[in-house]
């Protein structure tokens, strides 16, 4: 994949991310037709932002998207560390804060 298709695959992950009627769709009731789960999105999230963030400059990541990015990263990657199962953090205020971080982080890729 080029830059610009990590990029573009790391931002739909990232609306994943936000969308809480998306996610209790298909993670936790299996309605597709997408396939997907938490611990899906957990290793492409992880793994597609940190090359991202380590080489964000080829990425024409700017500097209001960078630290928005870095602290979506550490949060969701702290947040995955301590919880796995959808249905139980779905309606939570650290889940709902990820999503809006994740919501944050789209309109600024919007705008630019």
């Amino acid at each position: 994949m080029d830059r610009k298709q990590i990029l573009e695959c790391l931002l739909e992950t990232i609306a994943c991310i936000s969308d809480k009627n998306y996610q209790k769709r298909v993670w936790i009731n299996a309605e597709g037709p997408e396939v997907d789960s938490f611990d899906e999105t957990v290793c492409i999230f992880l793994d597609e932002l940190e090359a991202v963030l380590k080489d964000y400059q080829q990425f024409k990541i700017t500097a209001v998207q960078y630290p928005l990015l870095k602290k979506l990263f550490d949060e969701f990657d702290l947040f995955s560390q301590k919880n796995s199962l959808p249905e139980l953090f779905i309606d939570t205020p650290e889940w709902t804060r990820i999503t809006e971080m994740a919501k944050e982080v789209l309109g600024h890729f919007k705008e630019s």
